[in-house]
């Protein structure tokens, strides 16, 4: 068997944990498999990295970034393998540019494009385990990119898919997949199995515990993909296309902190406005959620829409700096959070937004935005608000233990 591991940054954090992880590896390699491990920076490292790049220039290069960032997988990778060594397993470390991961040129967001596995398949044929950089690639130019924050996950299933793998797991500080953040829903569940479509709704709104485009990436492939914690041998919960268990009204709860909201207020009501709105943030390569446009009035009408909070100071100046289409003022809050709630029941069983509506309701929430999928139903609160309507729809679905 050919086994892909990712582990994070909380599994790799001090001499113990690297070693706790080397043993589990090691374990693996002496049943006869062949083991490729993926890591992410030890700890909190690349926040140290962000604060150290800050501290010199409030506004880096992404260039200059990605280059910094790689710094701390390196450092992990090598560790890794000096303890598996001292372990006496045969292990080597490899980089972005050693495999070779190739990727565009969208720095800070690059994608994947290509990998060249014939080194990785080497190493193992000489049994060997290999230790790879996750999160970061190589562009065109020769010059390093990075994926995106929790990026080592989609290295690891992009990894699984190339080598054709017979599993992917993806270790983390929690035991699995929950119904909402056990951090904030005490009474959150464990769920033994998810299917891609759900888990890539609940990561792209704020479930931490996956990469959206590592979901996305697994399911295209069809890529069997394992979320375990590194910390206990429990089973976690499974990702694939169907699930046995009878289908619930709702699979979790997700929240994201991280957005903001931008409002262009009285652009032209006439064809194209919004496109060229759109298209003015999508050249800067950046991603936009939750949409309202307002009902015409006076010739003119309102667009709001939610993008990352690392992306509002970018978005606000290419609308200025766009002359495109005009329009009176650009507002935007930061504030705010989104709350969602995702599941593949819902097609069969309306009421749902009700339910969630009422839920809010009941606890004084009021709600900004709302954007509804086939499997799921967002909406835009006030940040203070965000722990408790997170608590009571939760509690409103039944999805306690």
């Amino acid at each position: 068997m050919l086994i892909v591991k990712k582990f994070g940054g909380t599994s790799v954090a001090d001499k113990e944990r690297i070693f706790h992880v080397a043993g589990r590896c090691a374990e693996e390699y002496k049943k006869g498999n062949d083991v490729v491990v993926v890591l992410s920076a030890m700890g909190k490292y690349t926040d140290e990295l962000i604060e150290k790049a800050k501290d010199i220039n409030p506004n880096p290069p992404k260039r200059e970034m990605d280059m910094l960032f790689t710094i701390g997988e390196q450092m992990s990778v090598s560790l890794m393998a000096m303890a598996m060594n001292q372990l006496g397993v045969p292990a080597v470390s490899l980089n972005a540019f050693q495999v070779p991961m190739y990727t565009t040129s969208n720095y800070g967001s690059a994608r994947l494009k290509r990998i060249d596995s014939d080194r990785i398949r080497n190493e193992l044929e000489n049994r060997r385990i290999v230790i790879v950089t996750g999160f970061q690639g190589v562009n065109k130019y020769n010059d390093y990119t990075t994926l995106g924050r929790g990026g080592s996950d989609t290295t690891a299933v992009a990894l699984a898919a190339v080598l054709h793998a017979d599993a992917c797991e993806i270790y983390t500080d929690v035991d699995g997949v929950y119904t909402a953040d056990p951090r904030i829903v005490k009474t959150a569940r464990k769920m033994a199995e998810i299917t891609y479509d759900e888990m890539l709704d609940l990561a792209t709104l704020g479930a931490g515990v996956l990469h959206n485009r590592s979901v996305e990436m697994a399911k295209k492939y069809g890529v069997p993909l394992v979320v375990r914690s590194s910390l206990n041998d429990s089973e976690g919960t499974v990702i694939k296309e169907e699930v046995k268990v009878e289908r619930m009204l709702i699979t979790g709860v997700a929240l994201d902190k991280n957005a903001d909201r931008i409002s262009v207020i009285g652009l032209k009501d006439e064809p194209g406005i919004a496109f060229k709105l759109f298209d003015t943030l999508a050249k800067k390569n950046i991603n936009v959620d939750v949409i309202l446009q307002s009902i015409g009035r006076n010739n003119t009408k309102d667009i709001s829409f939610t993008v990352a909070d690392t992306d509002l100071e970018e978005a606000v100046q290419a609308i200025r700096e766009s002359g495109r289409f005009a329009y009176d003022e650009v507002k935007y809050k930061t504030d705010i959070a989104k709350l969602s709630v995702v599941g593949a029941g819902m097609m069969s069983n309306p009421g749902v937004a009700a339910k969630m509506f009422e839920s809010l309701y009941n606890e004084g929430v009021n709600i900004n935005m709302i954007s509804t999928s086939e499997i799921r139903v967002t909406v835009l609160i006030e940040e203070k608000d965000a722990e408790k309507a997170m608590n009571a729809v939760h509690d409103a679905f039944g999805l306690a233990e």
